[in-house]
């Protein structure tokens, strides 16, 4: 089951990812959420991303999983973390994470480092890429991992744009897409509409999720 609570964050399955809740497109209770979920996934440091993962960890007795340096941030600062780093598995509550590269900034402050920014693959099925400019390496994601869905930016500015975006979907393959990022703020508004009938165009299928409407893909 896959969620979208607009910008880059998703429920999948019992993983909930960058949990900048609330956001300009969602304003859901925290409960509703937070159903279901055993697992955050943090993918880099930016304040859209990290979010409150914090607060929603200590509240709900869930446990948050990010680089090394996050965890470590976090950690300090009481939460309960587990670490890891671009290449490496993790197993937890019932949870499989891979985390993959992506190409982007990760720092929580100008002063307080965070790592380097990642993807994740979630449950063996589903690429959640992150922030991310498109990279030659997407190749091997869809070789090695063979995504069913992917999660792909296509808001431009400090991701990937459309034409960017469509060329991923070429390099990984999967069968269905997901777009994210994108809407949230002006900076970043885009016509998904344009993206989902170049996308089809490849053969693959797009789905443009309803906020916390949960789709059984």
């Amino acid at each position: 089951m896959i969620t979208w609570y607009g910008h880059a964050c998703f429920k999948v399955d019992n993983v909930l990812i960058d949990p900048f809740i609330p956001n300009p497109l969602c304003n859901l209770p925290y409960d509703e959420v937070m159903d279901g979920v055993d697992v955050i996934a943090i993918t880099h440091g930016h304040a859209d991303h990290l979010g409150n993962a914090e607060e929603l960890s200590k509240t709900y007795g869930v446990p948050v999983v990010a680089n090394h340096e996050i965890s470590v941030y976090l950690s300090d600062r009481g939460v309960e973390a587990e670490g890891m780093n671009i290449g490496g598995t993790i197993k937890i509550n019932g949870a499989k994470l891979t985390m993959v590269k992506a190409e982007h900034s990760s720092d929580i402050s100008p002063t307080i480092s965070g790592g380097v920014a990642s993807g994740f693959i979630i449950n063996d099925r589903v690429y959640h890429a992150g922030d991310t400019g498109l990279f030659g390496d997407m190749e091997l994601i869809g070789e090695i991992y063979a995504p069913q869905v992917a999660l792909l930016p296509i808001g431009g500015r400090y991701t990937m744009g459309i034409d960017e975006a469509l060329v991923a979907i070429e390099l990984i393959y999967p069968e269905i897409v997901i777009p994210m990022h994108y809407n949230t703020f002006p900076l970043i508004e885009v016509d998904v509409m344009e993206f989902v009938k170049k996308a089809e165009a490849l053969g693959v299928e797009v789905v443009v999720p309803n906020i916390g409407e949960p789709l059984d893909l």
